[in-house]
């Protein structure tokens, strides 16, 4: 049977036929983006189309990024309500809430001063043993050192000039006096290989029943290592009283004295091994027995055996 559709259905179907009902305008829904955590007060404008169909309404869960949006600005809008349930927390520059940091209770001084005691136990005991290092290998130089002393040896004696009479001293006594003058080669040898030495003397006496007749001074000067030197000395004595031992001094016929001498000094070197940290130092003394003739230039050759050094 056909029915024929009345004036009432047709009316009532009209609204939902597809092809008459007029295309819904479009709206937008404002949510807070992610910016709103830096107090930037521009918001998102999104378009929502119209929900024609079961695939395009709302209640259906879409995976776009229209879903992702609306995750982020809810996210957005609990950090901004938590924020301002707590009263407006303080942000840092990337936009992160500022938390209060708990600080312990509690002094750390005396980890510190432990440390600094550490540190100056640890300076003291590098600095003792740096010196004790330092002093056994200047013990160890000196004792290698010790060993090497300047060989000297007397080579000549020339007597230019010698002449006795009698004369008044000072005082007005009268007496025997004598003049001298003379010239000593002395030989100086240094045997160290690896230091040079300082050599100076003692007055060098011509000594004349203990009364020095003639006085002179070595030039002090520098003997460089493994080194042979040969130094002069002038000895000069002028109108020297002899008082009572002038008695034994007697001139031959022709004026001629014949006197029996004693040389003596003491030759001083001095060496530095390691600056004036570590110094040798010697001392020799020299005695030389010898007769010296008024009438003779010639100069008195001195042997080994001749002096006594010691």
């Amino acid at each position: 049977m056909i029915h024929t559709k009345s004036e009432s259905d047709i009316t009532s179907l009209a609204p939902s036929s597809p092809s008459r009902s007029p295309k819904r305008q479009a709206y937008y829904v404002q949510s807070p983006s992610r910016d709103s955590h830096d107090g930037d007060k521009s918001s998102s404008m999104q378009p929502t189309p119209n929900c024609n169909s079961p695939m395009e309404s709302p209640s259906h869960p879409s995976f776009g990024r229209h879903s992702r949006n609306s995750s982020s600005s809810r996210f957005s809008g609990i950090f901004r309500s938590a924020s301002g349930m707590k009263g407006g927390r303080k942000r840092n520059d990337k936009g992160w809430p500022e938390c209060n940091v708990i600080v312990e209770e509690g002094k750390y001084d005396e980890f510190d001063d432990e440390k600094g005691f550490t540190r100056r136990c640890q300076g003291f005991l590098a600095f003792s043993s740096f010196v004790v290092l330092f002093t056994v290998f200047c013990l160890i130089i000196w004792g290698a050192a010790r060993p090497y002393k300047a060989e000297v040896s007397v080579k000549s004696l020339t007597v230019n000039n010698i002449y006795g009479g009698e004369g008044a001293d000072s005082t007005g006594v009268l007496t025997k006096m004598l003049t001298l003058n003379s010239s000593l080669r002395i030989g100086v040898y240094n045997p160290a290989s690896f230091f040079g030495i300082h050599v100076s003397s003692t007055p060098i006496n011509l000594v004349y029943s203990e009364i020095p007749i003639a006085t002179g001074q070595l030039k002090k000067h520098y003997q460089p290592r493994k080194s042979h030197r040969i130094v002069s000395v002038n000895l000069e004595g002028t109108k020297v009283p002899l008082y009572g031992a002038g008695s034994g001094l007697v001139a031959s016929a022709n004026n001629a004295y014949q006197i029996p001498l004693t040389l003596q000094f003491e030759i001083q070197s001095r060496g530095y091994v390691v600056g004036k940290l570590v110094r040798t130092k010697h001392r020799v003394r020299i005695s030389c027995p010898l007769v010296v003739d008024s009438t003779s230039t010639k100069p008195i050759k001195f042997n080994n055996d001749s002096c006594f050094y010691r």
